[in-house]
């Protein structure tokens, strides 16, 4: 027997949202006790902020310009490479349980596999898909193709309009508000709890788990589609946090002129995102204009969304508890992290966009290995990216990451590190936004590249050593100009190749 693997995924989860990291809204004792046992990195990076290209990047070890995704809906082929494929040749069982999102979701005639599949069954028509040889997948809502959607509809049609309709009649990002507040993608759902796709997401991968043979090694990718808006959990759960009670966040400013002060030293998309002027991605709505946002808004999406993460904390006590009574917790590592962070308030805003500071850019990510291993529990502080899990799970597995992975196993001790890259590309409404950053040591860097918005001057350039809310934007600093050279030399030094030809955006989410 060789060691079991259990990737557990979040979507859109925000490192203080965890105990272990500072937060005090959310309560998450079964990550915190991982983090205790295990690895916690204190600055893992996305190569991107939004969901398709991440979780892509997650899949095959490589950066959103060489896989293609360069945004939500374009398609990760499914010929692309996949660590799946590596650890199931390797005599792996391999599922993925919960929210893929390698392809759009807004796909009424089927085009894509994974869409298709849904339809199909749970067993890839070929053996396997991307290396999975069990899918089962679930999204935010109940309608869609997605096997969480039509069990509710098999099982429970009565749940038909509890969720938060995420997009609006033109298909685009709903900017409704609900709840007490009136906050966007915010509903009371009276949906049970245990039909909440939480609960459902571990159901199914506790059932994937009975079905296996005790010596046989697995590799369950286990991603819940919560905390990522709409912040619709059962209504039955909300009397654990007082959304009145929350305390604003650390990088919301109250006053209004703040606010602008702030946005208006940072390139102009900031503060034209915040007037309502621009959205530069299919994440965030069209027509809802930032600076009407209150503090009672915030207040309440962040209640809701330590909600989410708090169902999420108990619904993977309960895997790991199914784990143990198999008797394969010795044997087995577990990792926790997510595909990209959440304004949540911060700067005034929600939601995501090219704007590559902590709220979207430092992740929860958490190796708790198997205990046999007998690795020392620390605290890792350079940083990391998610490039870096693919070949993380082939050291665990004991195979060769394959020359395709562009990062390097996970550290386990606090060392030298490297920089870290990450990407936007995003062309919508006739805009194009496109960026680059590079995180170095305790330094944050941003050039934006020539498009519709930015004529190719414009930068970012934060000291997270003495600037942990990345309010002063020191890239028009002449002491820093040196800094700022060198900075820019690494990053366009170290961008990774291409894919040829670019990828098509098919659909918007």
């Amino acid at each position: 027997m060789g060691r079991k693997i259990l990737f557990v995924t979040t979507d859109q989860q925000r490192y203080d949202t965890l105990g272990c990291n500072g937060g005090t809204v959310a309560r998450t004792p079964v990550v915190d006790a991982l983090a205790a046992a295990g690895i916690r990195y204190e600055r893992a990076v996305p190569q991107s902020v939004v969901c398709m290209p991440s979780r892509s990047t997650i899949l095959t070890g490589q950066h959103p310009s060489t896989h293609g995704v360069w945004m939500n809906g374009v398609p990760l082929p499914a010929s692309a490479p996949s660590v799946a494929d590596v650890l199931h040749d390797a005599g792996y069982r391999t599922a993925l349980i919960g929210k893929a999102h390698f392809e759009p979701f807004l796909d009424p005639f089927l085009r894509f596999p994974e869409n298709a599949l849904a339809r199909s069954g749970v067993t890839p028509p070929g053996g396997t898909h991307r290396g999975f040889e069990y899918l089962e997948m679930a999204t935010h809502t109940s309608v869609g193709p997605m096997h969480y959607a039509q069990w509710l509809m098999k099982e429970h049609p009565e749940t038909v309009g509890m969720f938060y309709n995420v997009l609006d009649n033109a298909l685009q990002v709903n900017a409704d508000g609900g709840g007490e507040s009136g906050a966007p993608q915010v509903k009371v759902n009276e949906i049970p709890r245990e039909w909440y796709h939480t609960d459902w997401v571990a159901d199914r991968t506790i059932a994937w788990l009975d079905s296996l043979d005790t010596d046989v090694d697995w590799f369950c990718w286990m991603s819940f589609p919560d905390p990522h808006h709409p912040w619709d959990p059962p209504q039955s759960e909300m009397g654990r946090i007082d959304w009145r009670d929350v305390p604003l966040p650390a990088g919301y400013p109250e006053r209004a002129d703040e606010r602008e002060s702030l946005l208006d030293d940072k390139p102009r998309h900031w503060r034209m995102w915040y007037d309502g002027e621009l959205v530069s991605n299919y994440e965030a709505p069209a027509h809802w204009v930032p600076a009407t946002m209150t503090a009672e808004q915030v207040r309440e999406v962040n209640a809701r969304n330590a909600v989410e993460c708090e169902l999420i904390d108990e619904a993977l006590g309960r895997v790991l508890g199914a784990i143990e009574s198999r008797g394969w917790t010795g044997d087995t590592d577990v990792i926790f992290t997510t595909d990209h962070g959440e304004l949540q308030g911060d700067f005034g805003l929600l939601f995501k966009g090219p704007y590559h500071v902590d709220a979207l850019m430092r992740l929860p990510l958490i190796w708790r290995p198997a205990p046999s291993a007998t690795v020392t529990p620390s605290v890792v502080s350079q940083p990391v990216g998610l490039v870096d899990l693919a070949p993380t799970f082939c050291a665990i597995a004991g195979v060769a990451a394959t020359d395709w992975m562009q990062g390097d196993a996970l550290p386990v001790t606090t060392g030298a590190g490297d920089a870290v890259l990450t990407e936007w590309d995003s062309e919508l409404f006739g805009v194009d936004v496109h960026v680059r950053t590079i995180t170095r040591d305790q330094w944050v860097l941003s050039a934006y590249t020539r498009g519709t918005v930015h004529d190719g001057s414009e930068g970012e350039l934060y000291d997270l050593s003495l600037d942990p809310l990345q309010r002063k934007n020191l890239w028009s600093d002449p002491a820093r100009a040196a800094l700022r050279d060198d900075l820019l030399a690494e990053l366009w030094d170290k961008q990774p190749p291409p894919r040829v030809p670019r990828l098509q955006l098919e659909a918007p989410v």
